[in-house]
């Protein structure tokens, strides 16, 4: 078995070993794999945080030994506060990495950081307020970042910034935590879940005070939420039929 870590600040995993194949997911700085299997251009990984499998270019990959990645695995991690941060290595050069990347004791990476950064301590009252510093950013399947982020992919940045893990797809993501019968009885942080005309769960969102969502639809947006569904403003009808209402903390 190898294993890997993130040198970049971002990494496209794709669902086959080509360059036209759909993006599944991102690897962001600082997060560590490990390869499943390895050809000449590409490694099939399983990312350690939430067990996502795909494809990468061997070529945006730093290899670790196992030591290392079982250190990485049970050591505490930081995790950047700031859209845009910069990392020195080992050649004095810079290299930008975005929101939630981890900050690791990597002898790999061999790293200097000195930007804002946040412990992986659970914190649901920073839950919302983490959730806004995405607010904007445009929609992108598979995306993990402020330049291009999923439903899902935003729930589980916010939520692993301030401690807690969640898996990487919707889907998965609502079978997490406990279910709440009626809207009222959530509070800021609870997860919904809306499912498609074939009733599977596609999309998930913040539930923030007052009976607002803040979730990914074209881009991080804030919307109305009520036992229906998600209601926008702009186009005056629901875009979301509710499916469950989920606390995960």
């Amino acid at each position: 078995m190898q294993y890997g870590i993130c040198p970049l600040s971002t990494v496209p995993v794709k669902i086959s070993p080509e360059e036209s194949s759909e993006m599944l997911s991102q690897l962001l700085f600082g997060e560590h794999f490990k390869v499943l299997e390895s050809r000449k251009y590409w490694s099939k990984i399983r990312v350690s945080f939430d067990k996502t499998e795909g494809w990468i270019l061997n070529r945006q990959l730093a290899f670790i030994t196992e030591e290392e990645y079982h250190q990485i695995d049970n050591s505490p991690c930081s995790y950047t506060a700031d859209l845009i941060s910069y990392v020195e290595n080992r050649n004095q050069l810079l290299i930008p990495i975005l929101l939630g990347s981890s900050i690791t004791d990597s002898t790999t990476l061999d790293i200097k950081f000195e930007g804002n950064a946040v412990k992986s301590t659970q914190n649901k009252a920073q839950l919302i307020k983490t959730a806004l510093l995405y607010l904007n950013s445009p929609e992108l399947h598979g995306g993990r970042t402020p330049f291009g982020i999923d439903a899902s992919g935003f729930t589980q940045m916010v939520y692993r910034i301030n401690g807690y893990d969640l898996l990487r797809t919707a889907v998965d993501q609502a079978a997490q935590g406990d279910a709440l019968s009626f809207v009222e009885e959530s509070e800021a942080g609870d997860l919904a879940f809306f499912d498609n005309s074939n009733g599977i769960i596609d999309h998930v969102g913040i539930i923030m005070d007052n009976n607002y969502i803040i979730h990914v639809n074209g881009m991080v947006r804030i919307d109305r939420l009520d036992h229906t569904g998600i209601f926008n403003n702009d186009l005056r009808n629901y875009t979301h039929k509710l499916r469950v209402i989920k606390k995960i903390i």
